[in-house]
């Protein structure tokens, strides 16, 4: 009978073992975590890459110069070239500041006569396209072209011809206003033409 038991008692201890090695894990199972390692071009990891429409170089970028202004240009005409009726002499800007500028367009040009600078009939038209901007290193210069027409070709009475003593300039988007000496004649009266052209702003 006592080896009846034994062999009961190494049955139930079977029946416990399978039991144990069949039922599942008490939690899931463990799965290795996996670490993503940037690839690499002989041993140098790589390196990211520059976002898309991001200046690959701080600084680079080109930044636009500001408008000149009258307080950094000194006026002067060119020599003059004669012609049917008309003398051309090229306008000139320069830039006497300590900073480059921009110019762009026409500037406004007109006779002045007496101490206190009155104007001397219409002030110059304007000829030709505005032009792009112009930018103008500190020393360098810009200049548009000027005519002034001999006023003896208009009708004396409606031209009215009255001595000059220079011109009276304004850059373009300037109200303060510079001077250049010149000794003409202009028309005080409105004529039929103009005695003052002007053309846009140009390098030399």
């Amino acid at each position: 009978m006592r080896s009846g038991h034994c062999i009961a008692a190494v049955s139930v201890l079977a029946l416990a073992l399978a039991a144990c090695s069949s039922s599942p894990p008490a939690g899931p199972a463990s799965t290795p975590e996996t670490t993503a390692v940037a690839p690499t071009t002989a041993g140098v990891p790589a390196t990211p890459r520059t976002p898309t429409g991001s200046p690959s170089t701080p600084g680079t970028a080109s930044v636009a110069a500001p408008r000149c202004r009258s307080a950094q240009l000194t006026p002067s005409l060119g020599p003059p070239e004669g012609a049917a009726g008309s003398v051309y002499r090229v306008l000139i800007f320069t830039n006497t500041g300590s900073q480059a500028c921009a110019m762009q367009g026409f500037p406004g040009v007109s006779y002045v006569a007496g101490d206190v600078g009155q104007q001397v009939g219409p002030a110059a038209e304007r000829v030709g396209d505005a032009g792009g901007s112009v930018r103008i290193a500190p020393g360098a210069t810009a200049s548009a072209q000027l005519q002034l027409v001999n006023v003896a070709n208009y009708d004396t009475a409606v031209c009215r011809p009255t001595p000059v003593r220079g011109l009276r300039i304004y850059p373009p988007g300037e109200t303060a206003a510079l001077f250049v000496p010149i000794e003409a004649t202009g028309c005080a009266g409105t004529p039929s033409g103009s005695q003052l052209t002007v053309g846009t702003i140009i390098v030399p």
